[in-house]
């Protein structure tokens, strides 16, 4: 099943791979660009035919926009430990136009575009653990996959905004403190590491009720900074908030009951939140709170990554 996961999602990033555009970016000139703005703005509008922007190494500071009507770009860079985009704004920053940056605003990138693909990069936000909120990614658009990328910061790391987007990561590398995985996208992490660096909260899922999948978490790792012992598994941004770690290693940073309401909200009393044969050091059902279940062998077969990744090429909404 593996195999066959990985070849299928092998063969669709490389979808017409023969018809692709490929450019290049460098900062020291050696590509068609020098910056990864210049590259997204050379991408025609309405662009319906799929580009490939390679970035050499390098640490681009930049705030980057990849525009609504720039579909089926795929960023590759050819060292995921040094091909970093960042940016540093954070709550409470002014804009150079003067405004008071917030959550929504304090972006590094800011992905509103669909069919967007990345391998091999690292997307940070490197505003400051004491910063608040400093959004590294924010992934808007439908159909994003990410393979083998990083995605670096602390409080609200990675925003999967959009309620009608579905996005895929394998092989990923995320870390943060606060909420640092949040949103209303239905989302499959496939194989992911996911390292919490405060007492605080892995997800803040804002599902909508009528979807029957938020944020899914097969055979991925849990870890923690050594001094760690009461991090949760996720808090309900919203009622309805939907979580499940599938066969997921559960490190000893996990509290033992899992999981957190929101600030004693009534959020929880609707939350579709999940395990299924996680394993580790917190990961006792026995503990966990009420208002959490262990998924049946049946239930966890509608779990399916192949499925996903086959709507991603339905392009069903």
């Amino acid at each position: 099943m593996k195999k066959l996961l990985i070849i299928y999602f092998l063969l669709l990033n490389a979808a017409c791979f023969a018809q692709r555009m490929q450019k290049t970016v460098a900062q020291d000139g050696t590509g068609d660009y020098k910056t990864v703005q210049e590259a997204f703005n050379a991408v025609p509008y309405g662009n319906k035919k799929p580009i490939t922007i390679t970035i050499k190494p390098g640490i681009y500071k930049e705030k980057l926009l990849l525009d609504s009507t720039k579909d089926f770009v795929t960023l590759t860079g050819q060292d995921k430990f040094n091909t970093i985009l960042t940016y540093d704004d954070h709550t409470g920053k002014l804009s150079p136009k003067g405004d008071t940056i917030n959550t929504r605003t304090s972006w590094s990138f800011k992905i509103l575009a669909n069919h967007f693909t990345a391998n091999n990069i690292t997307f940070q936000n490197d505003a400051g653990f004491s910063a608040g909120q400093a959004v590294a990614v924010e992934s808007d658009g439908d159909i994003a996959m990410f393979s083998t990328c990083r995605f670096i910061g602390n409080q609200d790391v990675l925003f999967t905004n959009n309620e009608r987007s579905r996005q895929f990561y394998r092989n990923c590398y995320i870390e943060g403190t606060t909420d640092f995985i949040f949103g209303s996208a239905t989302v499959w992490f496939e194989q992911c590491h996911i390292h919490s660096k405060k007492n605080s909260h892995v997800t803040a899922a804002s599902t909508p009720p009528e979807k029957k999948w938020g944020y899914v978490f097969n055979e991925c790792v849990l870890t923690g900074d050594t001094s760690l012992h009461n991090v949760s598994l996720g808090r309900p941004w919203r009622p309805y908030a939907a979580v499940v770690y599938i066969r997921c290693y559960i490190g000893p940073h996990i509290k033992a009951e899992g999981w957190s309401n929101w600030n004693n909200t009534d959020n929880y009393k609707t939350t579709r939140y999940a395990e299924y044969k996680n394993y580790g050091p917190s990961a006792d059902p026995a503990k966990r709170v009420t208002w959490a279940r262990q998924l049946t062998d049946e239930e966890v077969t509608e779990y399916n990554a192949a499925t996903f990744l086959q709507n991603f090429s339905r392009n069903k909404n």
